[in-house]
Order: structure tokens, then sequence, then C-alpha cells
């Protein structure tokens, strides 16, 4: 159980990395998000 969660964790993470940084800089500062702070609101997300 510990490893597919992880697993979908991960899967999340990199999900959220792509499409974020697939945004332009105006979309994220739209949302509210610098381009430095991808990672960040990565983890966030994967940790819910």
């Amino acid at each position: 159980m510990n490893f597919t969660r992880s697993f979908n964790n991960w899967r999340k993470y990199r999900q959220t990395v792509t499409e974020l940084g697939r945004m332009t800089n105006r979309e994220l500062h739209d949302l509210g998000i610098d381009r430095s702070d991808i990672h960040r609101v990565a983890r966030e997300a994967s940790a819910r």
C-alpha cells in the first residue's frame, strides 16, 4: 500500500509540474504563482 501511495503522489507531482511548466508567466501570475514556485506548489498538491 505504501508503495502505491508513493507512486501516485509522485505521478501527481510530475503532472502538476508539467502542467504548470507549460503555462506562460502571465497565466501563472493570474493564478498567483511565480515560475520559481512551481516545484513547491507541486509538492503541496501531491501531499494532499
